[in-house]
Parts: C-alpha cells; sequence; structure tokens
C-alpha cells in the first residue's frame, strides 16, 4: 500500500513524465499484491464521485483539479501522508457498496442513513449503514433475509406464525426477542438482547440457542462459543456511536462506516483509549470532538481521502 499510494500521488503531479508512467506499468504488473491495493485506491475515488450528492460534486472536482496540478515536492509531501503512516486502516476500512442484489431489496438505506422500519405484523426494525432487507410474511411463517449489513429487530408476538431471519450462513428464530444480526464476508454476528434466539447453520444444520445477553457469530457450519453480548453495539439504532474505553481504530473503523470515501488512521495512535458519546449523522463532527479530545489531527488529503494522525509536539 505504501507503493501504491506513492505511485497514486506521482501519477497525479503536474510534471508527471512518461518514464514515471512506464515505471508505474511495471511496478502494477509485477505482483498481485500491488494490483490488488492500486486497485483499492482508485476504488475509493470512484467510490466517492459515484456516490456523492450533485451538490458536492463541484466541489470535489475542484479539489481533484487542483491534486493534479500538484507539483513534483507536492507529489512528495502527498506520498509522506499516505504512505509514512503505514497506511493502517486500508485493510480494516473498506466497507464496499450493497451489493447489485440489494438494489431490489424490499428495504435498504445507503451510507450513512439508519432507518426504522414497523412490518405487518408489528415488529420493529432498523436498519443500519448500508443495509438491505427482505420481508416474506406467510400464513405459517414470518419470513426475513438480511441481504446485507445489519439490522437490530424487535419482534411482535405471533405465536401461530414464527419469525426467522435468513442470512448467508443460516437461520435465526425468534423466541420473543430484541436483537441484533450483521452480516459479514463469510459470518453472521448475532447479539441478543431480550429473550432468546436460535441459530441453525446452512452447511450442517448445527443448532444453538443464544440467550439474552449473549452473542455469537457463525459460519455456515461452525458456531462461536457465547460471549457476554456487548450492549454498546446497539447505540447506533439511536445514531449514537457509544464508545466506552475502545482502541481508536476500532471507532474510526465504525465511523467509516458511515462516511463515503476512506477513513484511516496512523499506526502511532491507533491504540489510544476513547470514550464517549458520538453523533452518527455527522461524522465530521467526530472528527473534531476527537481532534479537540485527544492529542491527533485530521489531515484531508482529499475530499474521499481522510487521516487521522498524530498531532505535532506543540500544538
Amino acid at each position: 500500500m505504501q507503493q501504491a499510494a506513492r505511485w497514486f500521488a506521482c501519477l497525479r503531479s503536474e510534471d508527471v513524465t512518461d518514464k514515471d508512467r512506464a515505471g508505474w506499468r511495471a511496478w502494477h504488473e509485477q505482483h498481485a499484491e500491488h494490483r490488488e491495493a492500486w486497485k483499492y485506491v482508485e476504488t475509493v475515488s470512484q467510490r466517492f464521485e459515484n456516490l456523492q450528492p450533485e451538490s458536492e460534486q463541484h466541489a470535489a472536482a475542484a479539489a481533484l483539479k487542483a491534486a493534479q496540478r500538484v507539483t513534483r515536492r507536492q507529489a512528495l509531501n502527498m506520498i509522506a501522508i499516505l504512505a509514512g503512516g503505514g497506511m493502517l486502516g486500508w485493510t480494516t476500512i473498506q466497507h464496499a457498496p450493497l451489493p447489485a442484489m440489494a438494489s431490489g431489496a424490499d428495504y435498504r438505506t445507503g451510507t450513512g442513513e439508519i432507518r426504522e422500519i414497523t412490518l405487518a405484523d408489528g415488529t420493529r426494525v432498523w436498519l443500519n449503514t448500508a443495509s438491505a432487507l427482505n420481508a416474506d410474511y406467510r400464513p405459517s411463517l414470518r419470513h426475513v433475509r438480511l441481504v446485507a449489513g445489519e439490522v437490530l429487530i424487535e419482534t411482535a408476538q405471533d405465536a401461530g406464525r414464527p419469525f426467522v431471519v435468513d442470512t448467508s450462513q443460516g437461520r435465526l428464530r425468534a423466541l420473543g426477542t430484541r436483537f441484533t444480526v450483521r452480516q459479514f464476508d463469510g459470518a453472521t454476528y448475532l447479539a441478543v438482547y431480550e429473550g432468546a434466539v436460535e441459530v441453525r447453520t446452512a452447511g450442517n444444520d448445527a443448532t444453538q440457542v443464544v440467550q439474552a445477553g449473549e452473542q455469537v457469530t457463525f459460519s455456515s457450519d461452525v458456531i462461536s462459543p457465547p460471549m457476554p453480548a456487548e450492549r454498546a453495539r446497539k447505540a447506533w439504532a439511536r445514531n449514537v456511536l457509544l464508545a466506552d474505553n475502545i482502541p481508536l481504530k476500532d471507532l474510526i473503523e465504525e465511523l467509516a462506516r458511515y462516511r463515503r470515501g476512506h477513513l484511516g488512521v496512523t499506526p502511532a495512535i491507533a491504540d489510544l483509549r476513547v470514550m464517549g458519546t458520538y453523533p452518527l449523522d455527522d461524522p465530521d463532527r467526530v472528527l473534531a470532538m476527537l481532534e479537540s479530545a485527544l492529542p491527533v489531527q485530521v489531515r484531508r488529503t482529499l475530499p474521499w481521502w481522510v487521516t487521522v494522525e498524530a498531532r505535532p509536539t506543540g500544538r
């Protein structure tokens, strides 16, 4: 990633040469890892432009155009910004947009959007950022499928119709309950706050009842041992990010889900402990709050590339 960032800056300098472009092509073709790193930088840039509200596109275009006019010295400064910090966060803060199948979902949210829904039976559902859900109610079954993202569910009572949630890894059957489900690549996270939920894996029908106050993660074949549920994790339904003495890198990773573009943190400050309540509907305000409370500063290299780094000594 450090090399990718270097080429990213170099190719956007105003005095880039044919030799530079040839060098980039040789580097790009040298290893699959190089191509993957370059793809990430390009994807973040393109994703920001594609998802950005039209009212902001002119300002973003001007900023990008200015970035393309930087001198070689300025480009090297950008290299230090992007690469010098080790690019921590690029592997953990890759929040992809909704998959294509989510575009036709019954209910969905965009980046930074949290939506409350009441289903036909009175069940209350909160969809987190970049999430999608399908609901299929039948005379004998209330069936919900989490296509992407995260959902908090408070089921209504209906003794004659079970309430089930399907994910890519299995089926969850609610037993009069309030619970959170999050779909990851290759795994499902479940936290139960009231009642209980039965987990059944898709691969081998392994089953386990998760009680109130417990959380598990499961794949198509394996269910992890129950752990105490992190109640702070459900605060997002109130548009709140609750930090209870957590590492800064964890807070930034979570905040990045609600903001378009790349949001990273440098290794030097990644383990700073953070406490407080932060508004998820205003990520830039959260960054300002962090700057005022911690020895950090926020560097906005481009509209879609933001890095939290250590504040220089004496400032």
